[in-house]
């Protein structure tokens, strides 16, 4: 349980509150590099922790984020033209680089100070892994670019979507760090069913109550959900939270694939999710693997790209819900294990009230996630850096396995967790 103010600080990312500085202070994914195609291509409108910007590509195909609205008058630079290296206000025509200088200013005269001293705010950007990131804190800290292993493997290796979630970036978040729901909500309730969910015979589902462990590290912490089988032993999933938006789990497949989630705020209501998914092994995703394996993130089928990258079942319509299935096939008989988790996370309102929760023992990867995050707060309103900057996360793997009772899981899962790194200088 948290107190309101608590809750106030944790949910609010704005650029005057204490978490939007914290959060400002890493890199962001704020659109998949496909949405700006080619150079000169159309602007394209973003919302990022409260802020309206927009983001282009230029004629050399450099790329800019800047704020949505011209200096001079406040017009949307959504509608401007992207022409000859910068993008130009169809109000009066002041075109910006993408380092937001003014370039041209049509209508004030030839020697007029504007000429040396306008512009538009930017924020530098980048592109990884089919991703464009920016960075919107101060430019003296800026931190080490988010490499991630997938954002280094082959194009063919790895998938990307994302989706647009009706609630706060938090309980999203929270939604996704919470290995214990996952064998409830997702789970088939028969063998007899093509519906998407975790099967009914797994040992995801079959295994007992999750005992939860939480060993905390210099960028966040792993974390493990232990479910015992009895004598076959135990069924281990282990997973991390790179702060601050970050989750890596397993990719539930007999490949070596890794998935992912980043959850960013489009503003205190809204987050934008990114779903990413790699394999690390030499043969390229199949078709079915690469659109996300029917988790309910597919573009087209699942995700309207041209309203927003909405959720094609979303609140307004009950997420499709469908009684018959819910009674004989799955569990929710909502379609998609992603929507599931939407479904339930939305339901909650768009900010939960958290001062009315009461936690458990399987809540503990939340508990020390909110405690992260608000020492971390602390931290940089104190002038320091906060933990989480440092790269120490490039290379680590999600794995999960039956373990028998007599073997060290802990132990035996640390090589593939950390497959580059001396098991001595793990911290």
């Amino acid at each position: 349980m948290l107190t309101q103010q608590e809750n106030d600080l944790l949910t609010q990312t704005g650029a005057k509150t204490a978490m939007g500085q914290y959060f400002r202070r890493f890199w962001q994914p704020v659109a998949l590099a496909e949405e700006l195609p080619e150079p000169d291509c159309a602007p394209l409108r973003l919302k990022v922790m409260g802020e309206d910007l927009v983001a282009f590509r230029d004629t050399k195909g450099r790329l800019g984020l800047l704020d949505a609205h011209c200096p001079h008058r406040g017009a949307n630079l959504f509608f401007g033209r992207n022409e000859e290296c910068g993008l130009r206000c169809v109000y009066h025509g002041w075109k910006f680089d993408v380092d937001g200088r003014a370039v041209d200013l049509p209508n004030i005269p030839p020697g007029a100070r504007h000429h040396d001293t306008i512009h538009v705010k930017s924020y530098p950007t980048r592109e990884w892994g089919e991703i464009v990131w920016a960075y919107m804190g101060p430019v003296d800290k800026m931190p080490a670019p988010p490499r991630f292993e997938w954002t280094q493997v082959p194009e063919s290796h790895r998938y990307m979507t994302k989706v647009a979630q009706e609630c706060n970036w938090l309980q999203a978040l929270e939604g996704g760090i919470d290995t214990s729901h996952a064998p409830i909500l997702h789970r088939r309730t028969t063998t007899e069913t093509n519906e998407p969910g975790i099967p009914f015979d797994s040992p995801f589902v079959q295994g007992a109550a999750p005992s939860l462990e939480v060993d905390l590290t210099d960028y966040g912490y792993r974390y493990y959900g232990i479910r015992p089988l009895g004598d076959e032993g135990n069924y281990v999933r282990a997973y991390h939270f790179v702060m601050p938006f970050t989750q890596i789990r397993p990719g539930g497949s007999q490949k070596p694939l890794v998935d992912g989630h980043f959850w960013i705020p489009m503003d205190d209501h809204n987050v934008m999710v990114y779903n990413w998914g790699y394999s690390w092994g030499e043969d390229p995703l199949l078709p079915e693997e690469s659109i996300n394996r029917g988790s309910g993130n597919n573009f087209g089928t699942d995700i309207d790209i041209e309203n927003g990258f909405r959720s094609v079942r979303n609140r307004s319509n009950d997420y499709m819900i469908d009684r018959e299935i819910q009674k004989h096939e799955t569990f929710t008989g909502i379609r998609g294990v992603n929507v599931q988790d939407r479904a339930v996370q939305e339901s909650m309102g768009r900010i939960v009230d958290r001062t009315k929760e009461f936690l458990g023992p399987s809540d503990m990867a939340i508990v020390a996630m909110r405690k992260l995050l608000e020492e971390a707060v602390g931290t940089v309103m104190d002038g320091g850096d906060p933990p989480g900057i440092a790269p120490t996360y490039y290379n680590i793997r999600a794995t999960e396995g039956v373990m028998a009772n007599e073997l060290d899981w802990r132990e035996a899962l640390m090589d593939r967790m950390y497959p580059d790194t001396p098991a001595a200088t793990i911290k």
